[in-house]
């Protein structure tokens, strides 16, 4: 159960952490999740912590830790402590920090907040089964909560494996009802009741490695976290965490917890889905400025009309008061859009448009002109353009010389008289050996060729864009005369 309620901004530095398990590739909503997180540390002055979650070993993909951490790197997202760069709280994998969740286990059980469960996995199935039957929601029943010592004590002699369970607070204790309830930062006040919120959760399993509760607690509080914000399927778990907060005598942090990301068609985004890994986005050539501004909209309102955002804007404007609790929709639709805009930003900075130059020619084929004149044929594209490759589509010419046997071309020449278009021709050829300079202005050249060739002068322009592009209509000739090279613009 949840109401609406005002949050608090946080009013000095934070400390934040991104937690992925690494049994993937990054999708979209663990981006989303993580940019947050970067944002609020940028925001107030934190610290953003990458926390690897792998002590799930059955689930481990090989090399995902590493994936993650280019991705993260590609979207710009740099974290202040985590693997590689270290940091006061040690050692960031998970699976290397089992002696210390041990430890805290240790210290449940002699303070009374947690209790040695010796059930088999046949009877807690066989429990789990009775309960659905019923009606009921699966809970343990606490059989052995009530061994003697003596029997814990012989059990332990005869080897019998266990796990540790947390003794959750009976839901008529008033103990239960303050874990209960709690702020969220997105989904306002909240109250759970019900075996659901106050279940006896494993915390270390038989094999001596944590659950997530007792491995997220113990190092949430050993790397000082402000603020939790993660995804909502963990929203049911908060009661236990905060429990085991209690049972430990730490502070607790403030949670936020993240609406999911749906599909077009209702259903959940999931790293199955094209639309879920990072890596599908990085394939198909987004700007990781695009993809970013795009993940900060899903769920996050700026308050205003503006909608791209650069990052350094992003670390500015971002609030947990403007977080949301409705379900985004995922939408290429709008991807493209954003795209098209940073693309159009980064065009018009001089120095991000060299680069991205750099960039298309390596990636479409070498031109003929080379970077400068991908750099032209950027420029004059920039508004029309929403991926790199989209070059090849929109200045065709720049790539090759045209097919004059193409059927728009043929047609284009059919239109132009054959005594004016030789002329023409000859005439632009001649104004092209006098000028001889590829730094000097086009302007005014196809009206020079007509006069000289005594043509009208559309007759011109059209026979200039016949030879130069094989297209009816495109960019301007001059800009097209100033992407191509001067031996191009002989030759066509």
């Amino acid at each position: 159960m949840a109401s609406t309620a005002a949050v608090d901004e946080p009013s000095g530095p934070v400390r934040v952490r991104f937690a992925p398990s690494p049994t993937g590739m990054l999708h979209l909503g663990g981006l989303r999740t993580a940019l947050f997180n970067y944002l609020l540390a940028r925001r107030h002055g934190g610290a953003f912590i990458l926390r690897i979650e792998d002590t799930d070993q059955k689930r481990l993909v090989p090399g995902a830790a590493e994936s993650i951490v280019r991705t993260l790197e590609w979207a710009g997202l740099p974290f202040d402590e985590g693997p590689g760069k270290g940091g006061p709280a040690g050692i960031y994998h998970q699976s290397q920090r089992g002696d210390i969740y041990r430890r805290h286990a240790q210290i449940l059980l002699d303070s009374g907040a947690a209790y040695r469960c010796f059930c088999t996995a046949e009877r807690l199935e066989a429990l789990r089964a009775d309960t659905a039957a019923r009606g009921k929601t699966p809970a343990y029943d606490r059989r052995c909560l009530h061994l003697s010592q003596r029997q814990i004590d012989e059990k332990l002699r005869a080897g019998e494996p266990y796990t540790v369970r947390l003794l959750a607070p009976n839901s008529a204790d008033p103990a239960a009802a303050d874990v209960a309830r709690f702020t969220d930062a997105v989904h306002g006040h909240m109250h759970f009741s019900g075996p659901a919120g106050f279940d006896d959760a494993v915390l270390l399993k038989s094999d001596g490695l944590p659950t997530y509760h007792l491995a997220n607690v113990v190092d949430d509080h050993a790397m000082e976290i402000t603020h939790v914000l993660r995804g909502e399927e963990w929203l049911m778990s908060t009661p236990k965490h905060r429990a085991l907060f209690k049972a430990f005598g730490w502070p607790i942090p403030q949670y936020a917890h993240l609406p999911l990301l749906m599909n077009p068609d209702g259903t959940k985004l999931s790293k199955r889905n094209r639309d879920g890994p990072i890596q599908t986005y990085i394939d198909d050539g987004y700007l990781p400025a695009a993809l970013v501004n795009y993940a900060a909209l899903l769920g996050w309102n700026p308050g205003g009309a503006q909608e791209v955002f650069s990052l350094a804007e992003l670390e500015q404007a971002f609030s947990l008061a403007g977080l949301g609790r409705s379900k985004s929709v995922v939408s290429r639709a709008r991807l493209d859009w954003l795209n098209r805009q940073h693309l159009h930003r980064d065009i018009s900075d001089p120095a991000r448009c060299s680069v991205l130059a750099q960039q298309a020619n390596d990636e479409l084929a070498p031109v003929e002109g080379g970077v400068e004149s991908v750099r032209q044929a950027l420029q004059l594209s920039a508004g029309r353009l929403t991926f790199l490759r989209d070059l090849r589509e929109e200045v065709p010419f720049l790539f090759g010389d045209p097919d004059l046997g193409a059927p728009a071309t043929v047609q284009l020449q059919s239109k132009i008289p054959a005594a004016d278009h030789a002329a023409i021709l000859r005439a632009a050829l001649d104004l092209v050996d006098a000028r001889a300079d590829a730094a000097q202005a086009w302007t005014g050249f196809a009206a020079d060729a007509a006069r000289a060739a005594q043509a009208p002068p559309k007759l011109a322009m059209m026979a200039l864009r016949h030879a130069l592009t094989g297209q009816p209509r495109g960019p301007p000739i001059p800009d097209i005369l100033a992407a191509l090279t001067l031996a191009a613009i002989r030759r066509r």
